[in-house]
Parts: structure tokens; sequence; C-alpha cells
């Protein structure tokens, strides 16, 4: 009678507390992949994208590689840009651009 009052199990073996349960788990991960780690992919994409878009002539930018350097050339469309850094001038896909460090004045005015 005190089994049925306290909803215990007569055989006297006790389940394992919810949140240990394999599919709750599995639940869990699931629900934290949709709900953090997608949208702050989506939203590193499209920061990316934005600063891909606005490179401009003179821009400062930082590669992927380390390279540092002023935009020279530039154009829609295409993946390529041209930067310069010290006396030489590199061509680089525009995808390796990191950051946009600044800009350069002198080289915008060309």
């Amino acid at each position: 009678m005190i089994a049925a009052l306290f909803a215990e199990d007569p055989s006297g073996q006790q389940s394992p507390p919810f949140f240990l349960n394999p599919l709750f788990l599995v639940v869990l991960v699931v629900l934290y992949v949709v709900l953090v780690v997608l949208p702050s992919g989506r939203r590193q994409r499209k920061e990316q994208q934005a600063l891909l878009a606005g490179l401009k002539r003179g821009a400062k930018v930082l590669t992927s590689g380390g390279i540092i350097g002023t935009v020279v050339g530039v154009k829609d469309g295409d993946d390529e840009i041209v930067i310069r850094s010290e006396d030489t001038k590199l061509r680089v896909k525009r995808n390796t651009v990191v950051q946009v460090i600044g800009s350069d004045e002198s080289e915008a005015a060309k």
C-alpha cells in the first residue's frame, strides 16, 4: 500500500532520472545546435559577405594568411583582388580577406 502511495515500482527497481535518459540527451544536443550553432553560423556568413562586398580600392585588409596590404584593384563579379604590401603586389582570392583594418587615403585617391 505504501508503494502505491509513493508510486514506486513494487519490484524494487528504480528508473533513472529523466535527464539521464539517452533520448533526452539527444534532444538536448539537437536543441542546442538549432538554437545556438546554426544562427551564429548564418550571422558570421552574412557579415563575411557584407565585408567582401564592401571592399574597395584603398582599403587596408588582413588576409587569412596573415598578409596585411592595401587593396589596389577590385572588380565586381571577379573573385580575385590585387593588394599591395610594401613593394609587392599580390593577387589573392577575395574570400581570403578576414578583416578590413582601415583605409589608405593616398591609395584611394589614385
